[in-house]
């Protein structure tokens, strides 16, 4: 019996709809602050309505798409430099403290982890053409990694909420074979290997200071991007005492 039109409009669950129109943001195909047509979408990739509308509520939860009240879903804007600066703040105020207590707490202690996910990522980086996607997804499993081994849940679940990842990674393929963040990632993973808490603290340091500089060259004025403040400094912004 041939099926309905209806019927074969179902051959993709709701997680591939939402892996598929993820893909398509993070990589631009989708640019941001694009309206997206739900039924265009459903005949794009053959599905009915229903998956498509499940998938954008799921990446409105990820911030990849808003809802606006008579319009639908659009994708968010890009971080601007600002933004960027301030995100990257932020996880320098938790990753490098993360870092360090992954390397003092012996007993969980997340280095096997983290070995094993360098190494699937290194067989990617030399499998595969375009790594774009598997970058997002093992940075972001490394992270959550040392971040997941403090044991602290409201940490964990402040720094979830950034989606940091996913907006990061659509402002410029700064390291497009990922060999740059995989050898920054292995000197963080030594020396929590090593349970050297100050060594851990520092390469984790180094290692967001050097992807705000790779990821601020998404910006025509990249050349005066501003400093990441260090941790110990105030983060407020302080308006310049005017003349009297």
């Amino acid at each position: 019996m041939a099926e309905s039109p209806e019927q074969s409009k179902t051959k993709l669950s709701t997680g591939e709809v939402y892996e598929e129109l993820r893909a398509q943001i993070l990589e631009n195909r989708i640019p941001p602050g694009t309206r997206v047509n739900i039924e265009a979408v459903s005949r794009q990739l053959g599905v009915s309505p229903t998956p498509v509308r499940e998938a954008l509520h799921r990446l409105q939860g990820d911030n990849l798409v808003v809802a606006t009240s008579g319009r639908g879903y659009s994708t968010t804007t890009l971080l601007d430099l600002s933004a960027l600066r301030d995100l990257f703040e932020f996880r320098l105020l938790v990753e490098p403290w993360a870092a360090r207590s992954a390397a003092v707490d012996r007993l969980e202690n997340p280095a096997r982890r983290l070995e094993k996910e360098l190494d699937s990522f290194r067989q990617q980086t030399e499998s595969n053409d375009d790594i774009r996607q598997d970058l997002v997804s093992h940075d972001t499993r490394f992270h959550d990694l040392i971040l997941s081994a403090t044991g602290n849940d409201v940490v964990l679940n402040a720094y979830t909420q950034t989606h940091c990842h996913l907006h990061i990674f659509r402002l410029y393929p700064a390291d497009i074979g990922g060999a740059i963040t995989l050898e920054e990632h292995r000197q963080v993973w030594r020396a929590i290997r090593d349970c050297d808490p100050e060594r851990a603290e520092e390469a984790m340091q180094e290692h967001l200071t050097g992807a705000y500089m790779r990821f601020a060259q998404a910006f025509e004025d990249s050349d005066a991007a501003p400093a990441l403040r260090p941790a110990g400094s105030a983060l407020t912004h302080v308006p310049a005492q005017q003349q009297a």
